[in-house]
């Protein structure tokens, strides 16, 4: 499946059992790009990104920032902000209550980003709406 028909078949708000082929897929292109940047569509992770975003779920938090962190061209192409589907002051206190190394990786550069501005003016709902201009 590639991003457009992961837009087609889904949308920007996917829910129950959609959300988790969403999951599925952000895994599985994930794993592939971990092995060798470009094995995995970027396009395609950055738009389940989003969609898990708007479903708002800190559960899926690390998923997230396993994505971006998958290789430098996830990085790029994944928003730090997707993290912070349930807000930034939620997923920092998610964060910090994890104790895995990735957990603390992700609240670190976070507080980073957010040191730079990079966070200025957030809002859930405004993000979203920027990506359904994004996607239109």
């Amino acid at each position: 499946m590639d991003e457009e028909e992961s837009l087609r078949r889904y949308g920007l708000h996917p829910s129950g059992a959609d959300l988790d082929e969403v999951r599925r897929l952000l895994s599985e292109h994930t794993r592939l790009e971990r092995r060798a940047q470009g094995e995995g569509d970027t396009e395609l992770m950055k738009l389940c990104c989003v969609q898990l975003f708007n479903a708002g779920s800190l559960e899926d938090v690390l998923l997230i920032w396993r994505a971006k962190a998958a290789s430098m061209d996830a990085g790029c192409s994944i928003d730090i902000q997707l993290l912070c589907g349930s807000g930034l002051a939620r997923t920092k206190t998610h964060l910090s209550k994890h104790h895995l190394p990735e957990a603390a990786a992700a609240l670190e550069r976070l507080h980073r980003c957010e040191a730079a501005g990079d966070f200025e003016d957030f809002s859930v709902g405004a993000w979203s709406g920027q990506y359904a201009a994004y996607y239109r």
